[in-house]
């Protein structure tokens, strides 16, 4: 038996568990990191092509989020299936090592969250990072830019479900069994019950409320650390209890998710949020008392 101990230990130590990239960085981090071969930055959010081809961060590559989160007649803002999901991320020069950084441009920050929660859904968690601030901070720092055309090899990762987004039964047993914290990442006067053109108003029966705009700041930056923490644990003490997110379609809910991953939590998206529990009479609602 010590023999096999001692076998186990030094294979853990020649062979470490792969080190996971950190959720937020700073355009400090990335640029000390522009020489690593495996850095892939993708310039993603609700610009279109020129908006890249005028300027980006030398290397970066072009995410139409439609790719892989389109809208459809049936919902908004649907996960490509596998098959599709390892067509765009090959097309993308995605490897099975590559570390990937999401840049925004100006406040295009909930789609760029939703980028990297649809990342992590499709296998690469751990492999993703949002750069704070996005071109703007990158070039407020003294980095340059450029416009001339990225070049990359196809790559070969082969994507698969990490299950982070989640559907109504998934958000329905949360509140049956306690086994989880539902949070609504709206403005708390939407969690409160005032009109927001759905077929109901309010929030989901017992759902607990993280506004995803405090974690923001006027530069379309994400806040300190510490200010992070605060907002998160005076919902969430508990880091070891899941939280599972909503919002209107499962977009802005995914800035609380970015966040929520880099403070430690454990951080689901109900995929369908208000467009689809609000249809549904026989799911529960109900309104701050005031």
């Amino acid at each position: 038996m010590k023999r096999l101990f001692c076998c186990i230990v030094t294979f853990l130590y020649f062979f470490p568990a792969e080190a996971q990239q950190p959720v937020i960085v700073s355009p400090q981090w990335l640029n000390d990191n522009l020489n690593d071969p495996n850095l892939v930055i993708l310039y993603t959010g609700f610009v279109i092509k020129g908006d890249f081809d005028r300027e980006h961060i030398e290397g970066s590559r072009f995410l139409w989020a439609d790719w892989l989160a389109p809208n459809t007649p049936e919902a908004s803002m649907n996960p490509v299936d596998v098959k599709t999901a390892t067509k765009r991320l090959q097309d993308l020069g995605i490897n099975k090592n590559s570390k990937i950084v999401l840049c925004h441009k100006g406040g295009d920050v909930t789609i760029t969250s939703r980028m990297f929660c649809s990342l992590e859904y499709f296998g690469l968690q751990g492999k993703v990072s949002y750069l704070n601030g996005g071109i703007e901070a990158w070039k407020k720092a003294g980095y340059t830019v450029t416009n001339k055309p990225s070049v990359h090899k196809k790559g070969n990762y082969v994507a698969s479900i990490n299950p982070v987004l989640v559907n109504k039964d998934y958000v329905l047993n949360a509140l049956n069994t306690g086994s989880q914290l539902v949070v609504d990442a709206r403005l708390k006067r939407w969690y409160d019950g005032d009109i927001t053109g759905n077929p109901r108003d309010g929030h989901i029966a017992g759902a607990l409320n993280i506004p995803y705009p405090d974690m923001v700041d006027s530069t379309n930056s994400i806040k300190p650390a510490a200010v992070l923490e605060k907002n998160f644990t005076t919902v969430a003490p508990d880091k070891n209890k899941e939280i599972v997110l909503y919002c209107f379609i499962g977009q802005t809910a995914c800035v609380d998710y970015v966040v929520g991953r880099s403070l430690g939590y454990n951080m689901k998206v109900y995929d369908g949020s208000m467009q689809e529990w609000s249809r549904d009479e026989k799911l529960p609602m109900e309104k701050t008392k005031k």
